[in-house]
């Protein structure tokens, strides 16, 4: 396997939730795993998500965890996750789904640089950014 890079993002025990919902918006294979499979099944962490991995079948890749007691946690301010492309059904699609339950803080539209441009956190915090390259002439 090539080198990617993708991803990952700590949340603060809704992981699972999220992950879901991910699933429901951009479909493919989702494998998660608590801290108790891995030898915390007592421990106040037991249920929460040690790992989630979702692999879509147009090449995404999502990673993930829930933020272990006594971690600190704060939330993605400091991170957006760029999906790009000139697939605009698909993003356009992606950038809808995304802002259900969310904030959209820039809409999607057509931008000086001649794409569609938009933005949106959803509903776990997570800011999301979306670029449909412009056809080219």
């Amino acid at each position: 396997m090539a080198s990617r890079l993708n991803p990952y993002i700590s949340y603060n025990g809704t992981a699972r939730e999220a992950f879901e919902f991910y699933r429901s918006v951009f479909g493919g294979e989702l494998a998660m795993n608590t801290f108790g499979e891995f030898g915390a099944a007592d421990g106040p962490d037991a249920d929460k998500i040690m790992h989630a991995s979702l692999e879509a079948p147009n090449g995404f890749t999502l990673m993930g965890s829930d933020t272990p007691e006594g971690m600190e946690f704060k939330p993605g301010t400091t991170m957006s996750v760029s999906l790009s492309g000139d697939d605009g059904d698909d993003l356009r699609g992606y950038y809808e789904k995304l802002s259900e339950g969310g904030t959209v803080t820039m809409p999607l539209e057509k931008q000086m640089w001649g794409d569609e441009f938009g933005m949106v956190i959803d509903r776990f915090g997570v800011s999301w950014m979306v670029n449909i390259a412009a056809p080219q002439a």
